[in-house]
């Protein structure tokens, strides 16, 4: 949001219009609050992988997943002040580049659980700039339909590590909370990965 653009996309639109038409094979981490919400109205399924609580862990996450599977494809969605507090990660991503690793930052400028109060990337934090400086193969800044656009297929299919920062409004869309049992969370997601034999283990 430190970019000065005056085009801003609604946030909830902008996560529905990324994830249409996903591969049915693509595995979501998100990160605290709304983009948990974002993602479970773009259509529940058991291979999202929701962190309730756990703020600054989504993006690590991310990596350990998409480490542990290079034949799938992984998504962080998370938002600014969820990536700034685990902000190491984006250095960690670049160092090892996971080809099949995408990071979507929802930045609207604002501490939206406790708020609205204006956060890091409405000041001074650039975080398409330190994920660029981290060596990320792929940056993007979207705030239009075309970006988004463009921004699912490299997602989808394009060179990763894939950064992008998704510029969006302060409003903040009804929560959608989806399962809210850490425990079952994990397990329905183990078994939708590495199926029935996984709960066993």
């Amino acid at each position: 949001m430190t970019t000065g653009s005056q085009n801003q996309l609604e946030r909830r639109g902008a996560v529905h219009r990324l994830l249409a038409e996903r591969s049915p094979d693509l595995l979501i981490v998100a990160g605290l609050g709304s983009a948990i919400w974002d993602a479970e109205t773009a259509g529940e399924t058991p291979l999202n992988f929701y962190l309730l609580g756990a703020m600054g862990s989504a993006t690590p996450t991310a990596l350990g997943l998409a480490t542990a599977q290079p034949n799938k494809r992984v998504v962080a969605l998370v938002g600014d002040a969820e990536l700034a507090m685990g902000m190491w990660a984006l250095a960690t991503i670049g160092w090892r580049k996971p080809d099949n690793l995408s990071v979507v930052c929802l930045d609207n400028g604002r501490f939206g659980e406790t708020g609205g109060q204006i956060s890091h990337t409405g000041v001074n934090l650039d975080l398409a700039g330190v994920a660029a400086a981290s060596g990320f193969q792929t940056v993007r800044r979207v705030n239009d339909d075309a970006g988004i656009d463009e921004l699912r297929d490299l997602v989808m299919n394009g060179p990763g590590p894939v950064f992008g920062l998704v510029e969006i409004t302060a409003n903040m869309p009804p929560v959608q909370m989806p399962i809210r049992n850490g425990v079952i969370g994990m397990a329905r997601f183990r078994e939708a990965l590495l199926g029935p034999e996984a709960l066993k283990e």
